[in-house]
């Protein structure tokens, strides 16, 4: 079935459990989401509650079965590829009717020439014609893409009666194995950056490989914070015969979930580059490709599409970034976490997001990665985590372990920064080593920081459906949500994503790119001081280059703002001086110090 290009926005994937089943949401209406693969045992979990939903037999997949991990991935693909294509199905066959699915549809379509051949078959009164135009609508109307996602660097090895199981087994290699093996139509998105080994395991599956027809059953796409991390991946995977489908740029900290920040690097100038080289890095992408295919099908490399996503949050930089960068999507992420037709949060949790302020939402030490991570402070994850310190119990029990994947500092197997055990072991440590008061409350802070978030970030699910009463929620929304309070309907959220109306509820929301760069400067302001505490070391090109990175920014940003309206450029220009304002500062008193 064709996979719909109707709209100009996707839902990324968020947390672990939030989009877990979007696609069974929205997919029938043709918007593309994100689905997590991180945890096969919640998985299982959505295979059994949707099976037993769609009238469908169950059969659990044990843990002992060989390939137990990539199996239950598989049976879930493939239980929402056949449920969103009988959802369309009865859709296409619906009436063009008041409140029918077929209606719904073409109603949340944004203004396009498909929109206009809806209105005019609604206008017509010739019945031949009216029936020949809604067959060719009925045709248009193709679902969204249901889409995976691997963090490449979560990848845990397993073990059995002592000893590692062969390297096909650790996380992402399952994960992975899983989704190849599934009837899906759809991409895999990549991130975290470049894993060798699971870049290489790709190549074994046929379907990543172009058709006779130069068709890629399942598309590869990068998550990516800069044109050079695209240039370097991009290769390594053509030397494979592999192709990258979709650039996926996402902004370093203006986003939720983790947060991987570069050094000042603003979401302008790297799209900037990427419009500027797009020719050039499909041009050499393509001919390493050609070599390491040989005879072999060849994809149409026309197709390569640059997406966007990391706190947009109006029609008028939804549109901005469509035509200024020439982007062929747009990630809409944070926002839908209010949307309870697409998207799984609990009651408590939707109410705890339509009052967060400024304060309620901060970028964390929270995960056992040592990424940082975007937090709910309010959170039931952050009050179980608060309450279990003040017990004197603090630590997870790790149900799950997906976090296990590279400390070794206490154990032979990697542990859980989060975990109980490493927990206590670590803060004994603390004290017997030879810290001044302030960096050892800065190091048991920092130990006591980590969730459990591998199972928390299911609990927004779990608890709602019943699966896991005890879950302590986590929610990793970006600091857009701030600008949002209230739930909202699909119709509502499609409609403020294309100028429709607006749900933002405060009048001072900066611009997303001045957003990005105040939280840049605040990234700054605390690697600055993490180094005064002497908890941190940067070399001096470090902060010079991360300066440097920050004022050329701005300098871009300035010659931008003329593509502004006059009542925009001139807030915007101000924002932009009011930062520069900022960044002298703190390298003034930086210097100072030094001195």
């Amino acid at each position: 079935m064709p996979i719909s290009d109707n709209h100009s926005f996707f839902v990324p994937i968020m947390g672990i459990g939030f989009t877990i089943d979007t696609p069974v949401k929205i997919a029938r209406y043709g918007i593309s989401s994100v689905v997590s693969l991180v945890d096969d045992v919640f998985i299982e979990q959505m295979r059994k509650f949707h099976s037993e939903q769609e009238g469908e037999p169950y059969e659990e997949i044990p843990r002992k079965a060989e390939d137990w991990r990539a199996d239950r991935i598989t049976a879930y693909l493939d239980l929402m590829d056949r449920i969103i294509k009988r959802q369309v199905e009865e859709l296409k066959a619906s009436p063009f009717e008041a409140d029918s699915e077929i209606t719904r549809y073409y109603q949340l379509l944004p203004e396009s020439p498909l929109k206009d051949k809806y209105r005019k078959m609604l206008e017509s009164t010739d019945p031949e014609e009216k029936s020949q135009l809604q067959d060719i609508l009925r045709a248009s109307a193709n679902p969204g893409s249901i889409d995976v996602n691997i963090m490449t660097k979560v990848d845990r090895a397993y073990y059995k009666k002592g000893q590692p199981l062969p390297p096909e087994f650790t996380d992402t290699k399952a994960a992975l194995r899983g989704y190849a093996n599934s009837t899906l139509e759809s991409s895999i998105v990549l991130s975290a950056g470049l894993n060798p080994h699971l870049y290489s395991y790709i190549a074994n599956f046929p379907d990543f490989f172009p058709d006779e027809n130069g068709k890629i059953k399942k598309k590869i796409v990068l998550k990516v914070s800069d044109y050079r991390s695209a240039v370097v991946q991009a290769r390594f995977l053509a030397k494979k015969g592999l192709w990258i489908s979709e650039y996926r740029v996402e902004s370093g900290l203006n986003c939720g979930g983790h947060a991987f920040a570069a050094k000042g690097h603003l979401m302008g100038p790297i799209l900037a580059e990427f419009k500027t080289k797009r020719s050039e890095l499909t041009d050499q992408t393509f001919k390493v490709l050609q070599k390491a295919l040989g005879d072999a099908p060849l994809p149409d490399p026309s197709d390569m599409r640059i997406t966007v996503s990391g706190g947009i949050g109006t029609n008028e930089e939804h549109e901005f970034l469509k035509d200024n960068y020439h982007v062929d999507g747009a990630g809409w992420g944070t926002p839908f976490l209010l949307v309870p037709e697409a998207t799984n949060v609990d009651e408590e949790h939707l109410k705890k997001l339509c009052e967060a302020g400024d304060d309620d939402v901060y970028l964390s030490n929270a995960s056992p990665l040592l990424v940082p991570f975007w937090n709910l402070r309010n959170s039931a994850s952050e009050e179980h985590r608060r309450e279990l310190i003040e017990a004197g119990t603090p630590g997870s029990t790790c149900p799950k372990g997906f976090a296990k994947v590279f400390n070794t500092e206490f154990t032979k197997n990697p542990d859980c920064l989060s975990a109980r055990s490493y927990v206590k072991k670590k803060l004994a440590k603390i004290e017997s080593e030879d810290y001044t008061d302030e960096q050892r409350r800065w190091q048991r802070q920092e130990v006591l920081s980590k969730s459990c978030i591998c199972h928390d970030l299911s609990g927004g699910t779990t608890l709602k459906l019943g699966m896991d009463p005890d879950a302590h929620t986590a929610v990793c929304c970006g600091p857009a949500i701030v600008n949002y309070s209230k739930i909202a309907t699909l119709e509502e959220m499609v409609g403020h994503i294309y100028g429709r109306m607006s749900l933002l509820t405060r009048s001072d929301r900066p611009h997303m790119f001045i957003k990005e760069m105040m939280l840049y400067i605040e990234y700054l302001t605390e690697e600055i001081r993490r180094i005064s505490i002497g908890v941190a070391e940067s070399a001096p090109s470090y902060f010079a280059e991360f300066k440097e990175n920050l004022i050329s920014g701005i300098d871009y940003y300035r010659n931008l703002a003329e593509e502004f309206v006059d009542g925009k450029k001139k807030s915007f220009l101000d924002d932009l001086q009011t930062q520069r304002d900022a960044i002298e500062k703190i390298f003034a008193n930086l210097a100072a110090e030094e001195s």
